[in-house]
């Protein structure tokens, strides 16, 4: 029997996305001969993939068993729990479970990718009990930086497992209810074989905070503010949206929402019952009308990216908003470890152009949506699973969540990469196995790619190493008719003091040298000028440009 066949009613757990790193989640449960999948989602690409901005899981081994794949649950609507769906639901076909709020958003996801006729999406609310055979799923209400977050019970026949998906424990969320202690507690008294819970702030001491001491924070920051003030957060957090909102009113400024995805969260949190009790919200539009001690913009762009609206404002290219010396911006974000170089670029564009940058370093207006020490140690009291199962976050997460859970007298914990095979009953758990694991890459608007492939090696080369080009011209007798024009892009720093004839006359040479005969073989021609181009290149910058050899005969 391998690794992932259940048929003998054992219940197994498999990531292939979300283990050993932050985002791009993707679980899998089997048992029975069946699989359930909670969440498939994205994660973002850095600078060593060229032309790629989105990643998410290869889902290439339950596509080969989805005849057995009998739903999709989401947790949530975080883009790094449903943002893959658009792209990677075709090749599994199943039905789709949300709560209405991810429900919204997802919509809009499938319409845009020409789906919304072909996916079923059924929705669901805490409490509910998905009769998704052989398991059955019990939504659990709990709080997170977006709303209708919720942890799964997955009941079967081998046991039970607490997924949690993302969380904390906010007895003041704003937006939605508090976490359901009592629905926790009553699946912890009722024996739980396996939590599978988030590792993000492990490291941290304490309690991840309240979004109302954000509210009372940031009205504190701002309330003696002479010019325009900014707000840039993630555009998915709608209890900050909400308190943004409330700031504004506070304060007697005109709140003015600047970059599509906010407005696309703004219109889905209202079709779900959400942010109802605002003040009118304006558009960029509006922005050239309005008195500079009487605005208050909530922007998209918390992270440096780009295209977000904050860095087009710092550049000076968007066409509705500008700042001036002595207003301020506003960072209500953590840093996503690997953005740093970018996000300090940007605050100190803006702090040359004199204008305040308050971050979450200088000042609270911000708190994370993931649960710190405490409240692991509060989840883990209630819950009492006999394995600890830490995802969602890298390698020293996991290790750290894994010593954590055994600090706190959780018998086992076990560590798993992406493509292991955990097979939590019957007996002993275990690894008992892994499958493929991988990424994909969005290459544009809809194709995926292997991050790896042969398309983003050709990329990556030309970043880092330039291109060559040789255009080479036969006369009828298989002679150079003129010497080899070279043409070198992004190699050198001068490629006009003498470095361009001095790889022409290599390439002029090698082509020179061959026998007649040879010269008319354009296969021929090409790899003995390739070689004499590299080299003239290795022996001047050792450098590894992508070559091209032209060809011309004239007749």
């Amino acid at each position: 029997m391998s690794a992932t066949d259940t048929r003998d009613g054992g219940l197994v757990f498999l990531p292939l996305g979300g283990a050993g790193e932050i985002g791009m989640n993707l679980s899998l449960y089997g048992h029975a001969g069946k699989w359930l999948m909670v969440d498939l989602g994205i994660t973002f690409a850095d600078e060593t993939l060229p032309g790629i901005d989105i990643l998410m899981p290869d889902p290439a081994f339950i596509e080969g068993e989805r005849d057995d794949l009998v739903a999709l649950v989401l947790t949530h609507a975080h883009e790094d729990h449903l943002g893959a769906v658009p792209h990677l639901w075709p090749r599994l076909r199943c039905p789709v479970y949300a709560t209405r709020f991810a429900a919204a958003l997802l919509h809009r996801k499938l319409v845009d990718a020409g789906l919304e006729d072909e996916v079923e999406v059924r929705l669901y609310e805490p409490g509910d009990v998905l009769d998704i055979k052989p398991f059955r799923v019990t939504p659990i209400g709990i709080t997170h930086s977006i709303p209708e977050s919720m942890a799964l019970a997955i009941e079967t026949a081998a046991g039970t497992v607490l997924h949690t998906g993302d969380w904390k424990l906010d007895e003041t969320p704003l937006v939605g209810p508090a976490t359901d202690r009592e629905a926790l507690q009553k699946f912890g008294d009722m024996s739980v074989l396996a939590l599978v819970c988030d590792s993000t702030n492990v490291f941290n001491k304490g309690r991840s905070g309240s979004e109302a001491a954000v509210r009372e924070g940031l009205l504190d920051l701002l309330k003696d503010k002479p010019g325009r003030i900014a707000v840039t957060t993630f555009a998915s957090n709608v209890a900050r949206f909400e308190t943004v909102a409330h700031v504004s009113r506070e304060l007697d400024r005109h709140l003015v929402i600047v970059g599509r995805s906010l407005w696309r969260i703004h219109d889905a949190a209202r079709e779900a019952g959400y942010l109802r009790d605002l003040p009118p919200v304006l558009s960029e539009r509006d922005f050239g009308d309005l008195p500079r001690d009487k605005v208050l913009l909530l922007c998209t762009g918390c992270q440096g990216e780009v295209q977000g609206a904050m860095a087009r404002i710092a550049n000076g290219d968007h066409r509705h908003v500008h700042l001036s010396p002595g207003d301020t911006v506003v960072f209500s974000s953590r840093i996503i470890p690997g953005n740093e170089r970018t996000l300090f670029s940007l605050h100190n564009k803006l702090a040359r152009a004199g204008i305040e940058v308050v971050t979450e370093k200088d000042h609270f207006v911000h708190v994370s949506g993931h649960p710190a020490r405490e409240e692991l140690a509060e989840m883990y009291r209630l819950i009492r699973p006999r394995v600890a199962v830490p995802v969602h976050g890298e390698a020293r997460h996991l290790a750290e969540h894994a010593a954590f859970a055994k600090s706190l007298q959780v018998p086992q914990a076990v560590i798993l990469n992406n493509g292991d095979v955990l097979r939590l009953g019957p007996g002993e758990p275990a690894v008992a196995g892994e499958v493929p694991a991988g990424r994909l890459a969005l290459d544009g608007d809809a194709d995926l790619i292997a991050p790896e492939g042969e398309l983003v090696r050709r990329r990556r080369r030309l970043m880092y190493n330039g291109v060559a080009v040789a255009n080479l011209v036969f006369d009828p007798q298989g002679d150079l008719e003129t010497e080899p024009a070279i043409t070198l892009v992004g190699v050198a720093e001068d490629e006009s003091d003498g470095f361009e004839d001095e790889v022409a006359d290599s390439v002029a040479r090698a082509v020179e040298g061959l026998p007649g005969r040879m010269r008319f073989d354009d296969d021929k021609v090409i790899e003995s000028a390739t070689k004499a181009l590299r080299a003239a290149v290795r022996r001047r910058i050792d450098r590894r440009p992508h070559v091209e050899i032209r060809i011309a005969r004239v007749r």
